[in-house]
């Protein structure tokens, strides 16, 4: 059989379209159908970011398109990420009713946090050289953030609280800000806070089930929050999101609680619930600290922290 290696920038939530081989590749920017035989590989749920490709860790569909129907088989190939020491992962490929678009699914393995894989696509339809060679990173790790939560006098009555992403002094990088994502980047943050009488999780997990009384958000570090004004004295339940471009996500909970003076005490918490990458909500039991600051100044996986 011929060989045509192949690897594909895909899109952003959706599908990110690469084409190759035959005898010519497209400029950077043409779309499909810029030629005739190419053939188009896509894998679901990958984004461009700084012209490189980046997929979470899990599995994927993947969907190779041909201009002509194929006789033989297609086979489909992931090659062990760097700093992952699997095996190859072998994809089986499964044709439509006209052979020419053929779709499976492939797992790319996330052991080395950040690492990069190939997709390798063998058929009997190209030419016996590399068509397109790119490499997909494949980003396992999630986004990060410490946060210090101050309060402070309103105008007429209440207090605000401010959330303000910090940074940490390190030997040979001063003033490193404490907020970001180490592989994909950071895609959004957002800062809700509810009543103390209105526990989010207690009927749900992933997704709150109650309406927050206030909400922050943004897409970019630093992370800054100033509230409305909140009753004085009280206590409120905080849950802080952060995603990254290929949508792993970090949660840091707190109970914050205000007395007369708007003076604060800021009560971290573990999650309970872990999920692949990230934990998913609290039982508000787990005290993980009790200063005035949530979350790390690093990317760490939570999950192995709670258990």
């Amino acid at each position: 059989m011929k060989k045509l290696l192949l690897v594909l920038l895909v899109v952003a939530l959706a599908a990110f379209l690469f084409v190759g081989c035959l005898p010519t590749t497209p400029a950077e920017g043409e779309g499909e159908g810029e030629g005739e035989g190419e053939v188009a590989v896509e894998i679901a749920g990958s984004v461009v970011v700084d012209g490189k490709t980046y997929v979470s860790a899990g599995s994927h569909d993947i969907t190779v398109t041909f201009p002509n129907p194929v006789a033989g088989t297609v086979e489909v190939t992931i090659t062990g990420c760097t700093g992952d020491y699997r095996g190859d992962v072998n994809v089986v490929m499964f044709p439509d009713t006209d052979r020419k678009v053929w779709t499976g699914s492939g797992e790319f393995g996330g052991d080395g946090v950040c690492c990069a894989s190939y997709v390798e696509v063998t058929s009997g339809e190209c030419i016996n050289e590399v068509c397109i060679k790119f490499p997909v990173i494949v980003d396992s790790d999630t986004p990060y953030a410490k946060i210090k939560i101050t309060s402070d006098d309103c105008v007429c009555e209440g207090c605000e609280v401010t959330f303000e992403s910090t940074t940490e002094d390190e030997p040979c990088a001063p003033e490193t800000e404490c907020c970001g994502d180490d592989c994909s980047g950071l895609a959004s943050w957002a800062i809700a806070i509810y009543d103390y009488d209105k526990d989010p999780f207690d009927e749900c997990c992933e997704i709150p089930c109650e309406e927050p009384i206030g909400t922050c958000s943004g897409t970019a570090c630093p992370i800054l929050c100033v509230t409305d004004c909140l009753d004085n004295p009280g206590e409120y339940y905080v849950v802080v999101n952060l995603v990254d471009n290929v949508g792993n996500e970090e949660e840091y909970y707190a109970i914050i609680k205000l007395d007369t003076a708007c003076d604060i005490t800021v009560t971290e918490y573990y999650a309970d619930t872990c999920g692949y990458n990230a934990c998913l909500c609290t039982d508000w039991e787990a005290v993980k600290d009790t200063d005035e600051y949530i979350g790390n100044c690093e990317s760490l996986d939570e999950c192995a922290a709670c258990q």
